[in-house]
Formats: C-alpha cells, sequence, structure tokens
C-alpha cells in the first residue's frame, strides 16, 4: 500500500512540476510574443498614439503618411489637416491623396489603413489654422504626436502669404499644442538653408535683426507692396521668401514655445525616394528636379552653376525617417528646452558630399538612357559660373533658338509659347543660382547622436544615414523617376523615344557644323575688312 501511496505521490510531484512547467514556458512565449508584437523601440514609441500632420499632401507629407502606416503598425489614428481645394472638400481630397501609386506598397502591407485616417478641415493660410471649435476641441484632447509640415515652397511667394502660411500657422500650431495634455513631441520642419547667411550652419538657433511678432503685426495691416518696401533691407540677407519665414518660425519657436516638448528638423534640398516604398519617386519640379527635367526635354541649355561646390541634397525617404526618429528622440530628450533644443540638421554634405559637377556627370548618361518622347531638342548642358558668360550663353543657346521657334509657330498660326517657357526657366536658374554658386559647412551631430542612440532594427527599418551611400545608383532611379513619375511615361514609349534622341543627335551636331562654319566665316569677313588684302595693277 505504501509503495502505491508514494507511486502517487511522485505521481502528483510530477504532474504539478510538469504543469508549473508549462506555465513558466506558456508566460516566456507571452512575454516573446508580447515583445514581438510591440517591435522596436521606435514602433513601441508609435504604439496606439494619435498623430496629427500638416502638410500631409505635399510631397514629404505623403511619403511621412505612408511610411508612418507601414512601419510602425501600432498608430490608432493620424488625424490630417486638410483645406478644401476646387471645390473639394477635406474628405475628397483625402480618397484623391491615396490612389498616388507612391501608396500601392502600403496599402498591400496595410489593407485597413483607412480606418486610421482621419480627415480635419483645416487650412494654414487661415487664422487659426482655419479650424472649427469641434475639431479644434477634438484634436486638443486626443493628439499626442504633432508633425508641422505644411508650408509654402515656392522661392518667389510674396511676402504677405510666405508669412501667413510659414510663420503664424505655426505660432497658432504651438498655441493649440500648449492646450494638449498627452502631447510627447512636436516636430517642426523648417529648411538648412534658414540660416543661409552663415557659412558654417549649427543645430543652433540664430539672432535676426527683424522680431518675427513686429513681421506678423505688419502683414495684418500692411498692403503687399508696402510690407515687401519695408523689409527690403532685411530680407536682402535671404535669397528668398521662404529661407526667409523660415527663419522668423524658428525665431517664434525659439520664443514661444513654453514647455513644449518640441524639436526642429532641418532638411537640405529633398529630391526623390531612394529606397522606400518606390526607388525614384517623385511628384514635383522644385529645385533640381526642374532644372534636371528641363535639361532632359533639350529645353535648358546653359545653367549658372560653380560645377566644384557641393549639391547638398538628400532623399524624401532618408529625410522622412529622420523625422519620424525625431520624435521619439525629443521625447528621450524632455530636458531639451530653450537654446539648447534638439534641432537636426537632415544632410548629405557631411556623410556623402556630392559636387554639382559629379550630379551633372552621373545624371547624363541616364538622360539619355531613359529620354522623354516629348524632347524638343538632343539634351546638352552647359555650366558656368561667370555671371557675363551666362547672361551670353543663354542668348545664343536659348533665347535666340526660343524667338526663332516663335517666329515659325507664329507664321504657321500657332500661338507662340517658347520665349514664354525660356523666360521661367531662366527666372527659376536665377533663383537657384544661390544654391548653386556657394558652399555651406553644416553641422548635424544631433542627427549622428540620435542615429547611435537607435538599435540595429531601428537603423534597418528607419535608415537616416548617409554613410556609404551610392549617388550613382541613386542617380539612376532618380533619373529613371523622372521620366515615370514627372514626363507620366512608361516602358512602351521608351524605345521610340530613344529613336527620337538618336535623331536629334544627328541634327544637333548637323547645327553645330553650321554653327561653327558660320561663326569661322564671320570672323573671317571682319578680319578681310579690318585688313583688306592689297590690290595690283598692270
Amino acid at each position: 500500500m505504501s509503495t502505491i501511496l508514494n507511486h502517487l505521490g511522485e505521481t502528483n510531484y510530477n504532474n504539478n512540476n510538469n504543469n508549473t512547467n508549462n506555465n513558466n514556458n506558456n508566460i516566456l512565449d507571452k512575454v516573446i510574443n508580447e515583445k514581438e508584437r510591440r517591435g522596436t523601440p521606435i514602433q513601441e514609441f508609435y504604439m496606439e498614439q494619435k498623430i496629427l500632420i500638416t502638410g500631409g499632401t505635399g510631397f514629404l507629407g505623403k511619403i511621412l503618411i505612408e511610411k508612418l502606416l507601414r512601419s510602425c503598425p501600432g498608430i490608432s489614428f493620424i488625424y490630417l489637416l486638410i483645406r478644401s481645394k476646387k471645390e473639394k472638400n477635406a474628405k475628397a481630397r483625402i480618397e484623391e491623396l491615396f490612389e498616388d501609386c507612391v501608396f500601392d506598397r502600403m496599402k498591400k502591407e496595410v489593407p485597413k489603413y483607412r480606418d486610421k485616417i482621419v480627415a480635419v478641415c483645416g487650412d494654414c493660410g487661415v487664422e487659426k489654422l482655419g479650424l472649427s471649435t469641434k475639431d479644434r476641441k477634438m484634436l486638443e484632447n486626443e493628439v499626442s504626436i504633432v508633425f508641422h509640415v505644411a508650408a509654402t515652397v515656392r522661392f518667389n511667394e510674396k511676402l504677405k502669404l510666405a508669412t501667413v502660411i510659414n510663420v503664424r500657422s505655426t505660432n497658432d500650431l504651438l498655441e493649440m499644442c500648449k492646450s494638449m495634455p498627452k502631447l510627447k513631441a512636436l516636430v517642426h520642419v523648417s529648411t538648412a538653408y534658414a540660416n543661409c547667411f552663415e557659412k558654417q550652419i549649427e543645430e543652433r538657433f540664430y539672432k535676426y535683426s527683424v522680431h518675427h511678432e513686429e513681421l506678423l503685426r505688419l502683414t495684418e495691416t500692411l498692403s503687399e507692396e508696402e510690407l515687401e518696401n519695408k523689409y527690403q533691407n532685411v530680407t536682402s540677407k535671404w535669397p528668398n521668401m521662404y529661407t526667409f519665414t523660415k527663419a522668423m518660425a524658428e525665431s517664434l519657436i525659439k520664443e514661444k514655445h513654453g514647455n513644449l516638448p518640441i524639436g526642429i528638423v532641418r532638411p537640405a534640398i529633398v529630391i526623390s525616394t531612394a529606397y522606400e516604398p518606390i526607388e525614384g519617386w517623385l511628384d514635383n519640379i522644385y529645385g533640381p528636379n526642374g532644372i534636371t527635367a528641363a535639361a532632359s526635354s533639350g529645353i535648358l541649355r546653359v545653367m549658372y552653376c560653380d560645377s566644384a561646390k557641393i549639391a547638398d541634397i538628400i532623399p524624401v525617404d532618408i529625410t522622412v525617417n529622420a523625422i519620424i526618429a525625431s520624435a521619439w528622440d525629443i521625447t528621450m530628450h524632455t530636458n531639451r528646452k530653450g537654446d539648447d533644443m534638439l534641432i537636426y540638421n537632415v544632410v548629405a554634405s557631411t556623410e556623402a558630399p556630392l559636387t554639382w559637377d559629379q550630379y551633372h556627370h552621373i545624371c547624363y548618361p541616364y538622360i539619355r538612357q531613359y529620354p522623354s518622347s516629348n524632347m524638343i531638342w538632343y539634351p546638352t548642358l552647359i555650366t558656368t559660373k561667370n555671371k557675363l558668360l551666362y547672361n551670353i550663353l543663354s542668348f545664343i543657346f536659348q533665347t535666340l533658338p526660343a524667338t526663332l521657334i516663335d517666329i515659325i509657330l507664329f507664321c504657321l498660326g500657332k500661338k507662340p509659347r517658347m520665349r514664354k517657357t525660356i523666360n521661367k526657366i531662366n527666372n527659376f536658374v536665377e533663383i537657384l543660382s544661390f544654391f548653386c554658386t556657394r558652399n555651406w559647412v553644416f553641422v548635424n551631430d544631433n542627427v549622428h547622436n540620435m542615429w547611435t542612440r537607435l538599435n540595429s532594427k531601428d537603423q534597418q527599418l528607419f535608415r537616416f544615414s548617409m554613410a556609404n551611400f551610392d549617388w550613382q545608383l541613386y542617380l539612376h532611379k532618380y533619373m529613371k523617376g523622372i521620366r515615370t513619375y514627372l514626363f507620366k511615361e512608361n516602358k512602351d514609349t521608351l524605345e521610340s523615344s530613344q529613336l527620337k534622341l538618336k535623331r536629334l543627335y544627328w541634327i544637333h551636331h548637323i547645327f553645330k557644323i553650321l554653327f561653327y562654319l558660320g561663326g569661322f566665316w564671320t570672323i573671317f569677313k571682319i578680319f578681310c575688312k579690318i585688313f583688306p588684302y592689297p590690290s595690283f595693277h598692270g
């Protein structure tokens, strides 16, 4: 009997041990599953957060929305501040927004993405962001992370409108964020060139001779002409109203941020995607995009540019990854406020410098590999840093041919348009020349330090380091992207475009020969006039 009892006791003891082990294994499995579910530190940071994004329909905003939805699956909601436009309300514009091919990958990976998007009718060009009382209250109560991306990026924008959108909207957003009890981070997107009057640009605030409050007050009371006359001497330190008003917005943030957990991200010249969600995607003609598109069409033939200067361009997906990581980083350093506020110079030049000469020589073979069917001449580009020589060459190779084409169009009963196009491009070149004829030394220690604080998984998921960046491969994708996403041309037209390119090549060289012969003949005739042959009489 005792043997039986001992056996039963041993059996019960073993069963209890097994049950204990099973329970421990179940707990361990749950911990592991929970850890996997929560993901990386940045993914965990965004878990169950409600995010407000301004400027979501813009180039940077689209990639920001796409990346957040695809890489941070735990997000609760993304509120998009969108204004009504062309008889379309905010909701209709949201539906239109997600028709862009840049969201195709996200739609496959996150099929229920639409459940997380909330359209909020607002306008950064209107006082208090154009929000209704109900929507404002809702945002104040719910939002925990804010990305202020909205801006007018037009370099030649009028001062009054640029101030309203870039400065006043920042002030209005700050005031609203002060009423957000759940706010963890506010990220303001500025530009690396907000302080371009300095040769070395550090990750700190700079002082200005004009105060943002005075600018905002006079914007309300003065006419456009009076306002620009008032600030003509001040704004001359900046190349355009975009960089000036971005500097004013930074000044405002420094003084009026209160105790908000806020940081500033300053990207350099943002162009197409490098890696995701689509290689080489872009949707605008700002900056180098417009210049490269015009050159690849054979319209732009002369560029005012110092080829030895640095082209501080940076891919939009790299920029967005830094913006997403910065919200996490700001929250980790809530003591960094006031003059010590976290500012991030997101640039390429510190790790992967590229000159305009390198940019030009890498891009041009790909212009010929992916020609546009809308080419009007064989793509060639002359660059010079001499302003007088640029004006002469521009007249010979752009203005004069455009005038002749318009004369032909007029004679054929068609509307002349080439001179107008060339004038627009020349104005664009003038605006961009400031950035193509100067060098800046950027300090981006905060960006480097933030990168080192990321674990290996976050570094893979949110890559924003430019170390060992392959410009050759990137610009190959970029040129292909210009043809595909800017010119809206598919593979079916590539063969016919390449045949057209060959025809234009021979026409181009025939004209070059005729041009040189005409030049030599003109010089010869002038020489003969100055030094006539002696005449002999019998």
